[in-house]
């Protein structure tokens, strides 16, 4: 898929447009049914070129998720920029899942070199890895962003969604995994930072990043996607808590997070982070996990390592 001609855009697609687009795509299934779309990947990339951070946007996202002022993009705000790009693959009439609804599984982020602020940048994402899961049909979407001077790749992530009840024709369901049994079994530590999650959490994330999923904004819009309530964005969370690893990421490094239960909101979150030093007594990993801190039912697990 690296290799494919991508679809050029001339801007940065609008999140809540996709979304809308989105919600008429998966009426016009609903009455055309489940031949009308095709079952496999679309073979093609998007991307998106010259695009450059905006300094208050920036700021408004440095101050939400704790990370401290800097010129350069924190890996999350890569993350959200890239974003729109990736959701436009997702809302193509060829890919053959449904994009209202998804759940966010797990991330994987290469932050290769730092990004200046002013720095002109090419995003480019696509679909790969689309595979059975025990509760319907994961689907790895990665995204690369490169200078548009030098067209390095300065940062690489790949997030797997899940389309929960959507099996499709010809992707085997694989047996029963271990998962649930390993959470059953997790013991909370003792907190290194706790936090407190309004109702407004959702809203103050989608504000800064552009995501305006119906499912993080009100309880009104989540229960109309099926849900109890609302629920903080898996990338705000996931955010916070390399923001809380703090000074010690290296310029280069790789970022992990697996998502296991939603925080619906309000929410009170424990989280722990544990620091690994190198032979030498330098900074070489940090793990983190999350959970409720009333019910102990753990959120999310990750870890932050030097690269190279």
């Amino acid at each position: 898929m690296t290799n494919s001609q991508p679809v050029v855009l001339g801007e940065l697609p609008s999140l809540s447009k996709l979304y809308v687009n989105a919600a008429a795509t998966a009426a016009r299934r609903r009455v055309l049914g489940a031949a009308a779309h095709q079952h496999t990947l679309p073979s093609v990339s998007h991307e998106v070129r010259n695009v450059k951070a905006d300094v208050g946007n920036l700021t408004a996202y440095q101050h939400l998720v704790g990370e401290t002022a800097s010129d350069t993009l924190p890996a999350g705000y890569v993350h959200a920029l890239a974003f729109p790009v990736s959701l436009s693959v997702l809302n193509r009439d060829d890919f053959p899942l449904p994009l209202l609804g998804m759940i966010h599984l797990q991330n994987h982020v290469e932050q290769r070199f730092p990004i200046n602020f002013a720095e002109a940048l090419d995003i480019r994402s696509w679909a790969e890895n689309l595979a059975g899961h025990k509760a319907g049909t994961k689907v790895d979407v990665v995204a690369e962003v490169r200078s548009a001077s030098s067209k390095e790749v300065l940062w690489r992530g790949v997030s797997t969604y899940l389309a929960k009840g959507v099996f499709l024709p010809g992707i085997d369901k694989p047996g029963s995994a271990n998962g649930a049994s390993a959470a059953a079994g997790f013991s909370p530590p003792n907190p290194t930072a706790l936090w407190q999650l309004g109702l407004d959490t959702g809203r103050n994330y989608a504000t800064v990043s552009g995501d305006f999923n119906p499912i993080h904004l009100s309880v009104l819009s989540a229960k109309a996607l099926g849900l109890r309530g609302s629920i903080a964005h898996g990338m705000y969370l996931a955010s916070r808590a390399l923001a809380d690893v703090g000074s010690v990421k290296a310029d280069s490094f790789t970022w992990d997070v697996a998502f296991e239960a939603p925080v619906f909101l309000p929410a009170r979150v424990a989280v722990d982070i544990s620091t690994v030093q190198s032979e030498s007594g330098g900074w070489e990993r940090s793990e983190y996990v999350a959970w409720n801190a009333r019910s102990g039912r753990r959120h999310f697990t990750g870890a932050v390592a030097a690269l190279g």
